[in-house]
């Protein structure tokens, strides 16, 4: 149970620090709050205690609203205005739904 956690980086963490993990492979995991695309590609929110991050997936599908999932994929960088940086996301490599 105290390993449930492990290998998942909070997505809180991300968003406040966006250049540390800046073109690096992580690994969040949340539910699913907002859904634009079709069946092969498209861009998903997901959100988890500490955030809301979004999902480039252009080869696995998008999940439906409201599953929660485990997304692995590569950080880019947003536009950073006055010391804010502001559109981070996560280019999807996999993501799978959790029961």
């Amino acid at each position: 149970l105290l390993l449930s956690g492990c290998g998942t980086t909070k997505i809180g963490r991300i968003i406040n620090d966006p250049t540390r993990y800046q073109n690096r492979n992580v690994t969040v995991e949340g539910r699913v709050t907002n859904v634009v695309g079709a069946f092969v590609s498209g861009l998903y929110q997901v959100e988890d205690d500490t955030g809301k991050i979004y999902v480039l997936s252009t080869h696995s599908g998008v999940p439906n609203k409201d599953v929660r999932v485990q997304v692995s994929g590569n950080v880019t960088p947003g536009l950073n205005v006055m010391g804010k940086t502001w559109g981070t996301a996560i280019r999807e490599r996999d993501h799978k739904v959790k029961y």
